[in-house]
């Protein structure tokens, strides 16, 4: 092999320089998974470079969740798919020992599903959905036959753009708008236009899981930031933008997936000066606004936004018609000829039928009269399963909004043990470790109350407390 030498670099940047080398090594596949990689003092003469410049570039590698160690043995090539470290074949217990992602517990079958935080569809107003449907082809009889724009039907923008205007005070042009196929395609074409290795990304701990995992893809470097009940510590916020000058902070700040928390108005105003002021972008994804219990939650981030800091996210799939995969992009247009340039790479847009579909059926008056009757469904659902879990001694704090309750166990819980019991049982739900960027938060559940109707929420319940009870007086 070709000798490598740096050189010409400062002593505190050279690890990184041979950080990308090994990335770009492993990346291109000359070491696969599982193998082990060359011993620090190897490389190090292999490179001509300190073996502690070596320590660290593989120290990042496993931060970055790149390579794994094995104890007194060396470091090895991480999987791209975690699971395939697995010792066992289950999807959901291979998440909890592994930190796999949120896909593969989806992918478990169950009964009972506390993990998914989707939309019951006995809730969805399908009679009212078809007549829609029949009507987008009286209006658009050629449908079928024509491609969508990339940046999406600009009809659909629109509409879009006078509905923001008109809710939540945004000031927005049709340019302005890009539709995609869900709000996790849109973290992706915003990964993959804005960051590059090691950039430095805030991510609430915990957080959607999936944007976790698509950063990491990245060679980002992430840094949590604590969400609480209250919010976040802004002097913590502030501290770690002026230390590490960030590249953007992804954040869910209205029904936080997975906390259900929503960070009150004075903080959004002052996250958008404190984003404007150090240069760092505010990804706000904001899947649930229309599912609250009470008030209105407060106005996004993005209706504070002056100097174009914060790119909006907003999903339509989860509770409108999780069938179409509708969401939008919202960002000025220096940062949308990033996306659009992205996006065109992946597909020719969004599916044109499926947009003029939900342009008819969301803003008609049947679907915003459903959304009334949806809130108070769910409410009636959350309450059942905080009913359920009274029992318990188990601690959350009661969201206001959303799908999806935040549980803290007992520290003596072997959650392991939990997770394999309620598989056997067919019961599922999201490990707390899947949602923490740290890959702790090991006594943290995350159950949805969304998806299933209400004696199948009471008759999982009892039978997740029932086995946790049992696995508790065997720990005695």
């Amino acid at each position: 092999m070709k000798r490598v030498v740096f050189s010409n670099v400062q002593s505190d940047k050279l690890f990184e320089q041979v950080y990308d080398y090994l990335l770009e090594r492993i990346r291109r596949g000359e070491w696969k998974a599982h193998e082990k990689l060359p011993s620090v003092r190897t490389l190090a003469l292999e490179l001509n470079v300190h073996r502690l410049t070596v320590f660290k570039a593989y120290q990042l590698l496993k931060q970055n969740q790149k390579v794994y160690v094995k104890d007194k043995s060396g470091y090895y090539v991480q999987p791209s798919n975690l699971l395939q470290m697995a010792s066992q074949n289950d999807p959901i217990i291979s998440a909890y020992v592994h930190e796999s992602h949120l896909s593969e517990i989806h992918q478990v079958q169950a009964t009972y599903q506390f993990s998914k935080a989707l939309l019951d569809p006995n809730l969805l107003p399908n009679l009212y959905f078809s007549e829609y449907v029949k009507n987008v082809f009286d209006l658009y009889p050629k449908v079928l036959g024509t491609y969508s724009t990339t940046q999406g039907d600009r009809e659909l923008r629109e509409a879009l753009c006078g509905y923001f205007s008109n809710r939540f005070h945004f000031h927005l042009s049709p340019d302005e708008l890009l539709i995609t196929s869900g709000s996790q395609e849109a973290i992706d074409l915003i990964a993959r236009s804005l960051i590059k290795p090691r950039d430095v990304v805030l991510l609430e701990r915990p957080t959607y899981s999936p944007a976790i995992d698509v950063f990491h893809r990245e060679g980002a470097t992430i840094i949590p930031i604590e969400i609480h009940p209250h919010g976040y510590d802004l002097e913590q916020v502030e501290m770690l933008m002026q230390q590490y000058k960030p590249r953007l902070f992804y954040l869910n700040p209205t029904f936080q997936n997975p906390t259900g928390y929503t960070v009150p108005v004075d903080q959004r105003k002052r996250l958008v000066e404190l984003a404007e002021k150090y240069q760092c972008l505010l990804i706000e994804d904001d899947p649930y606004r229309d599912i609250y219990f009470g008030k209105e939650p407060p106005l996004p981030l993005f209706s504070y936004d002056t100097a174009g800091c914060v790119i909006y996210l907003r999903s339509f799939s989860k509770y409108i018609a999780p069938g179409l995969g509708i969401a939008t992009v919202a960002c000025r247009p220096s940062l949308m000829k990033y996306l659009i340039k992205a996006k065109s790479l992946s597909d020719s847009g969004a599916p044109l039928l499926n947009q003029k579909i939900f342009l008819h059926y969301f803003f008609s008056e049947r679907l915003q009269q459903h959304l009334v009757k949806l809130r108070t469904a769910l409410a009636v659902r959350k309450e059942i399963m905080e009913e359920e879990l009274s029992v318990t001694g188990w601690k959350w704090s009661s969201p206001t909004g959303g799908f999806n309750l935040w549980v803290n166990l007992p520290e003596s819980t072997p959650m392991d043990r939990l997770l394999a019991k309620c598989l056997e049982h067919s019961i599922t739900f999201v490990p707390g470790s899947i949602c923490d960027p740290r890959r702790e938060l090991h006594t943290w559940i995350r159950v949805s109350y969304s998806y299933m109707n209400e004696q199948q929420l009471r008759d999982g319940l009892k039978q997740l407390v029932t086995l946790s009870r049992s696995l508790d007086l065997e720990e005695v």
